[in-house]
């Protein structure tokens, strides 16, 4: 089994470091790790340091830092604007995204979307969204966390600005003739792709989408849930990108 990873604000600059607060919490009393157990230190921004547990105290373990590296920002960046939906689906779809390797979420208020964000409920969400992101690129190793964007949250007028700057842009649509296995893809930039809600993705939408020069996609003949849809699409592009 691969060394847990803990996140950190910055990786420690001596030889020893103490792990405390939540993570240490987390290290120390949730995961009880021992004396002479090895760990991963992270930053979220690329930075990673391997270290062995020296101590372990009330909600903190000591460690002795040792081999450090910096992990290059993935090219192309992958963006996924995702439609908000009721219930837990989107923290669903948050969740393994991120552990698919998704750079950026985007919460997008679509038309269709059942669950609004509204006030103070908005941030409160979104602020879910994020969280839920960091504790899936712990479980993932990853070393980098995916960005959750939004104020809290997206318009379509605010999605097409930024289908218009990529380098590429794609939505998931079930009456889409191109394939997402098949459409040509950039060797560097950013890729955005477009996630409906519950509901899909209306015909108004489609089109502001198409003029912003986003292609229309589809993964194949089954119509995925919202929950879903994000996660298998990142899949086929980590493959086609060789991410994979």
């Amino acid at each position: 089994m691969s060394a847990p990873l803990f996140l950190v604000e910055s990786l420690p600059v001596g030889s020893l470091f103490t792990l405390d607060g939540p993570e240490g919490h987390h290290a120390a009393t949730v995961q009880r790790l021992r004396v002479g157990e090895v760990l991963i230190l992270a930053d979220g921004r690329g930075g990673i340091a391997h270290g062995e547990v020296v101590a372990v105290g009330k909600g903190s373990v000591d460690v002795a830092v040792g081999e450090r590296s910096q992990e290059p920002a993935a090219d192309p960046r992958l963006v996924v604007v995702q439609g908000i939906a009721k219930g837990d689906r989107g923290e669903l779809a948050v969740q393994a995204m991120t552990e698919t390797g998704v750079d950026e979420i985007v919460p997008w208020a679509a038309s269709r979307s059942v669950a609004q964000w509204r006030g103070d409920r908005g941030f409160k969400a979104r602020d879910k969204w994020a969280a839920t992101a960091r504790e899936a690129a712990k479980q993932a190793r990853r070393s980098w966390l995916p960005l959750v964007a939004g104020d809290p949250d997206c318009s379509t007028k605010q999605v097409t600005g930024r289908l218009a700057e990529a380098s590429a842009a794609f939505v998931l649509h079930e009456e889409a003739t191109e394939r997402l296995t098949t459409v040509g893809l950039p060797a560097a930039g950013e890729i955005v792709l477009v996630v409906g809600p519950e509901g899909g993705i209306s015909d108004a939408e489609v089109a502001a989408f198409r003029e912003a020069g986003a292609v229309p996609v589809r993964l194949g003949s089954a119509v995925l849930r919202t929950s879903t849809a994000g996660v298998a699409a990142l899949s086929v592009l980590s493959a086609r990108l060789g991410r994979w």
